[in-house]
């Protein structure tokens, strides 16, 4: 088994492998797992593909957590592994501190998560912990953002909601109430979308609003 097989097999659903470490004893898991798989939205292409699915089309609360728990689920059964989900809590599986320990996400000058390849766009549909051991390779050496030209996600937020002092929940859904919050509900964050890496990564607004909906009731 190698970390290209995986993502091989990932790919078929829109998923890529979003990192990997090898398991310590204070991540949580039974000490027969060795290695634990982060698995991501793979763009461009996830959200086409998700809407085609038939939790999606049933009509049935929490689709993307459904579709999620499926697909996920049979890979790691298929791998002899066990696949553990951000959602269905609590308890909820630490994966903040899971996506720091790949070296592959930082934590970003506005706080929230900066993924390699995904930047603020960044999400885990789940993990799956393995028996063995796998070869990994180096994660990169440092965060985007230390070579971020302005910082842009600073200064990006139209009410001041989120920023290097962390998140204003209350701030931001008083805003998206307003007719200037518009454009953050049609097309995502205005923070997330200010950074460089996040729009080179190709998720569509589509999906970004059907999340900031969910956040907005």
């Amino acid at each position: 088994m190698t970390l290209a097989g995986i993502a091989a097999a990932a790919l078929p659903h829109r998923l890529g492998v979003f990192g990997a470490f090898h398991l310590s004893p204070e991540d949580g898991l039974p000490e027969a797992y060795r290695t634990l798989v982060l698995l991501g939205p793979e763009e461009p292409g996830f959200w086409p593909h998700l809407t085609a699915q038939p939790e999606w089309q049933d009509g049935r609360p929490d689709p993307i957590d459904r579709w999620s728990r499926r697909v996920i689920g049979r890979i790691a059964c298929d791998l002899g592994g066990k696949a553990h989900f951000p959602f269905g809590g609590p308890p909820y599986r630490p994966f903040y501190q899971w996506a720091l320990k790949s070296g592959r996400a930082w934590a970003s000058p506005v706080t929230l998560l900066v993924h390699d390849r995904a930047g603020l766009m960044v999400s885990y549909r789940g993990a799956i912990a393995l028996r063995e051991r796998l070869d990994l390779p180096a994660p990169p050496a440092a965060s985007p953002c230390d070579t971020c030209d302005g910082k842009p996600c600073l200064t990006a937020c139209p009410p001041g909601a989120l920023g290097a002092t962390g998140y204003d929940v209350p701030a931001c859904n008083a805003f998206l109430d307003t007719p200037a919050g518009a454009d953050c509900l049609s097309s995502g964050c205005a923070v997330r979308r200010a950074c460089p890496v996040s729009r080179a990564y190709g998720r569509l607004p589509q999906q970004s609003a059907y999340h900031m909906r969910l956040f907005h009731r």
